[in-house]
């Protein structure tokens, strides 16, 4: 078996190729597909200014990306190991499932990535063994024999017609619970990143499906706000797994036989999750923070998303707005200082925080120009303990709102 060559590159660290290591059409396919594009990895071809070689940089995304089957990239983050994947616990609310301690431990985002494959392939299994939910859903069919409610405005049309059209209930598995399930497991499976002991238990939790479910795309948000009871309480361990795997395993840029999926996580977007559900979860019972919150400006023309809002519960009174930047800058860009106090002064608050996730050299913590807003740059920290960052950060951040 022959393996495929794999470079490795870490975020944000520039790393030089010579030119007869790898083949030009395959760093030009790399800068069409994940640098001219998806804006994913800097490429920058042989000049003086490399010194003649090919030079791959990362811009903030953590993966792994079979660019052919002969070259694949990994992309690695510059967080430590076990912290991304304690973020990605917190963003993707697996805390709470009690079979992921240990989790953390793993040596490889690969690792990981193959842990809740494994996972969610085995509760499938399970769930398959005692019958997957079904429900009724309303269904409309011309057929030979009366079943429900026979529609007579057509048999008193069409007397000579023997199908008679019928509204009926029918009890199926055939519904969005188990669609997401199955489409999941086809992702999964096509992705090419599960190891040798995994992949086919993955095939085998999707074998139930066929015949069951319809195969459809679908995408991580329908994997929340959905509700659960009695009878398929345990769907949402399933989903939020689920929406993992759908937030991060791209479409494939290769046509033909060849079907492996890059697996991409947007460490901006993962960070914003993460300190939301942080937040949710250690502000005190007198706050609570709402995300990504749409606002319309200039008389409704133009709508926005703020990352984070803290209210004061009892009140609704909005009393600190948040904007999370994964970004390496010494001080506050004044693009990033302007939108976030555009926001806060378009609702009425006069705290206004950017996060980051480390200490800048110059931090901002002052009035902006006539305004009566405060502006603050304040660190949640991702190079040390995760919880011991967070209460710091918690810290700073109710010194602005008490």
């Amino acid at each position: 078996m022959k393996y495929p060559q794999i470079i490795e590159l870490t975020e944000y660290q520039p790393r030089q190729f010579p030119p007869d290591k790898i083949y030009y059409d395959i760093a030009e396919k790399l800068w069409q597909e994940y640098g001219k594009k998806g804006k994913k990895i800097q490429v920058e071809f042989p000049s003086p200014k490399t010194n003649h070689k090919l030079e791959f940089t990362s811009q903030g995304w953590v993966g792994y990306i079979p660019i052919t089957p002969e070259f694949h990239v990994i992309l690695k983050p510059k967080v430590p190991l076990h912290n991304l994947f304690g973020m990605l616990e917190y963003a993707y609310n697996l805390r709470s499932f009690r079979f992921l301690d240990g989790l953390v431990n793993c040596e490889s985002l690969q690792e990981f990535y193959n842990c809740l494959g494994n996972i969610l392939a085995e509760k499938i299994l399970d769930r398959g063994r005692k019958g997957f939910y079904r429900a009724y859903l309303p269904k409309t069919e011309n057929l030979t024999y009366i079943r429900g409610r026979l529609n007579m405005q057509q048999v008193m049309q069409k007397p000579w017609d023997v199908r008679l059209k019928c509204d009926y209930q029918e009890h199926t598995a055939n519904i969005p619970d188990n669609q997401i399930l199955a489409w999941t497991l086809f992702i999964i499976g096509r992705s090419g990143f599960c190891s040798e002991n995994v992949a086919p238990k993955v095939a085998k939790a999707f074998h139930l499906f066929q015949g069951l479910v319809n195969l459809q795309p679908l995408k991580s948000s329908d994997c929340v706000n959905r509700k659960y009871h009695r009878l398929n309480e345990d769907y949402q361990i399933l989903h939020a797994l689920c929406r993992f795997f759908l937030d991060n395993i791209g479409a494939s840029h290769k046509y033909g036989n060849y079907s492996m999926l890059p697996f991409l996580i947007d460490m901006a977007k993962l960070y914003e999750k993460f300190v939301a559900e942080w937040l949710k979860i250690h502000l005190p019972s007198n706050l609570r923070v709402r995300e990504q919150e749409k606002v319309s400006i200039i008389h409704n023309k133009i709508s926005c998303r703020i990352d984070l809002v803290i209210y004061e519960v009892k009140t609704q009174k909005v009393v600190c707005i948040l904007d999370t930047k994964y970004k390496l800058d010494s001080k506050p860009s004044p693009d990033d200082t302007h939108q976030v106090v555009a926001y806060a002064t378009y609702t009425k608050c006069h705290e206004a925080v950017l996060i980051y996730p480390q200490k800048l050299t110059n931090p901002i913590n002052g009035f902006v120009g006539d305004s009566e807003v405060r502006l603050r740059s304040l660190t949640f920290a991702l190079d040390s303990d995760l919880e011991k960052a967070g209460q710091s950060f918690l810290e700073e951040l109710i010194k602005s709102v008490d």
